[in-house]
């Protein structure tokens, strides 16, 4: 198993790859936090049920931990961008044929399987934190110029640190999710634009769309349970619920994968 982890890290610290997922999930980072503080100086209203989005009111801005109410709206949106690259990851061995090679020189598949998510849960781990970082600074910088009230936020490490460690430890629970996602329809895809396009149809359309139409079942959908966890909880749900779902549906998407890549001819 630890072969096929550094094999895989190994290639997925190419720069076209690694620095391009960090790059690009601190940038939207920047952005949504940014857009947040302007819309609620404006007096902007966002609607808290956006697509597959939970936006902070003014009055979150303004708690003791403002600087990170943005956060949840941030993992939204780089859940799409964890889910493609997990799709990426995985697709592209079937397109390259490298899968093939890697299966002649690691018979066993799910040890193969285990080494790309062990590898892929290390990057998560990384990018999760860059964002939490990336929140906080863009808050700090954005507040004041937005005419928000920081009044209240902590400005004591010994509450600042726990309360971004556990900021953190929600959202990348919840993108690693999203990550298991993307690795099991690329699995049953073996193609990356499909995988992608399936996960972003599915977190900006049909979930609002279910949420329509019945909104009882929309609330345990993976979209709202992942929201539910970097959020604390919701109305509809609590924080641990939403974590137990956010488990079971990691787990079915690792079966749907291990099982494909195992029953499945690899040159099918």
């Amino acid at each position: 198993m630890l072969r096929a982890t550094r094999s895989e890290f190994t290639r997925l610290r190419r720069r076209a790859f690694g620095l391009g997922w960090l790059g690009i999930s601190a940038g939207l980072s920047f952005l949504f936090v940014t857009t947040i503080f302007g819309a609620a100086a404006s007096g902007t209203v966002i609607p808290a049920a956006a697509p597959g989005g939970a936006f902070p009111s003014l009055g979150d801005l303004q708690a003791a931990d403002g600087y990170l109410a943005g956060l949840p709206a941030v993992s939204t949106i780089l859940g799409v961008v964890t889910l493609s690259f997990w799709a990426f990851a995985v697709a592209s061995d079937y397109g390259s044929g490298l899968i093939r090679l890697l299966v002649q020189a690691q018979p066993s598949r799910l040890t193969l399987l285990g080494g790309k998510v062990a590898a892929l849960t290390l990057m998560t781990a990384v990018v999760g934190a860059i964002a939490t970082v990336v929140v906080m600074l863009a808050s700090l910088m954005t507040a004041a110029p937005s005419g928000i009230d920081t009044a209240a936020w902590a400005t004591d490490l010994a509450d600042i640190v726990p309360t971004a460690a556990r900021s953190w430890a929600s959202s990348f629970l919840a993108l690693e999710v999203w990550g298991v996602v993307g690795l099991a329809i690329a699995t049953l895809a073996r193609n990356a634009p499909v995988a992608i396009a399936v996960g972003a149809s599915y977190v900006l359309i049909i979930e609002g769309v279910v949420r329509l139409m019945a909104e009882d079942i929309a609330d345990v959908l993976p979209g709202a349970t992942l929201t539910a966890i970097v959020s604390g909880g919701t109305p509809s749900i609590d924080q641990a619920t939403a974590i137990a779902l956010g488990v079971a549906y990691a787990a079915v998407g690792l079966v749907v994968a291990g099982v494909t890549l195992v029953r499945r001819d690899i040159v099918d």
